[in-house]
C-alpha cells in the first residue's frame, strides 16, 4: 500500500516509516503539516494518509475535506488529545479513524485494517446516494417531460411515456437524459 505521512517530529516520522515498511507498506511522501496537502495528494496518488500531529489545524481539515470530495481515499488522524469537538470535525472532513494518545506501531495494522473498512463503507454510501439522488432526478425530469408531451401533443401518459422512451433509444440515451434534453428544448419554444 502506497501511504503519504503528515507530522511535524521527524522522529516520530521515522518509526512510523519503520513500522510500515516492515508490515509491507511503501511511504511515497513525507510532509510537514504546514505543506500543501492537497496538491503532495494529486502528485503522489497515495492509498492511504496518515496524520500524526498534535490537533489537527483549521486548514489540515479544510484540506482534508476537499481531498475527501475530489480524491478520496482513507485518512488516519493521530492526535495528542481527546477532544470531541476537533474528533467530530475531522470526520466531516472525511477522516476514516480519530485515534487519540498518538499513534503505537503496535497497533498500526488495526487502525489501518479498520479505517480502510470504514473508508470503503462510506465510499459505498456515498454511490448508494448519488445513485437515488439520479434515480429521483429522473424520475421527477421523466415526469415533467411526459406532462409537456401530453399537454403539446395530446397524447396519453402512457403514449408520451413511449415517445419519450423511443427517443431515447433512437439517441442510445438514459432516458432521463432524453427528458432533460426534452424538458429544455420545450422551454426555448
Amino acid at each position: 500500500m502506497r501511504v503519504m505521512l503528515v507530522d511535524d517530529d521527524l522522529g516520530r516520522m521515522a518509526l512510523l516509516r519503520q513500522a510500515l515498511a516492515a508490515a509491507g507498506n511503501e511511504v511515497v511522501a513525507q510532509l510537514g503539516p504546514a505543506e500543501d496537502l492537497i496538491a503532495a495528494v494529486a502528485r503522489h496518488q497515495p492509498d492511504l494518509i496518515l496524520i500524526d500531529v498534535d490537533s489537527p489545524a483549521r486548514d489540515t481539515l479544510e484540506s482534508l475535506g476537499q481531498i475527501s470530495r475530489d480524491r478520496p481515499r482513507p485518512v488516519v488522524v493521530f492526535a495528542s488529545h481527546s477532544d470531541s469537538d476537533m474528533a467530530r470535525r475531522a470526520m466531516r472532513a472525511g477522516v476514516s479513524a480519530y485515534v487519540v494518545d498518538g499513534m503505537q506501531p503496535t497497533r498500526l495494522k488495526s487502525v489501518i485494517d479498520v479505517a480502510i473498512a470504514r473508508f470503503d463503507e462510506h465510499q459505498a454510501l456515498r454511490r448508494e446516494l448519488a445513485d437515488t439522488k439520479t434515480r429521483l432526478a429522473d424520475r421527477r425530469d421523466i415526469d415533467r417531460a411526459k406532462g409537456v408531451l401530453m399537454q403539446r401533443r395530446g397524447l396519453s401518459e402512457n403514449d408520451a411515456y413511449e415517445q419519450l422512451r423511443k427517443m431515447a433509444m433512437d439517441r442510445n440515451v438514459k432516458l432521463g437524459d432524453a427528458a432533460r434534453a426534452l424538458l429544455a428544448v420545450a422551454e426555448l419554444l
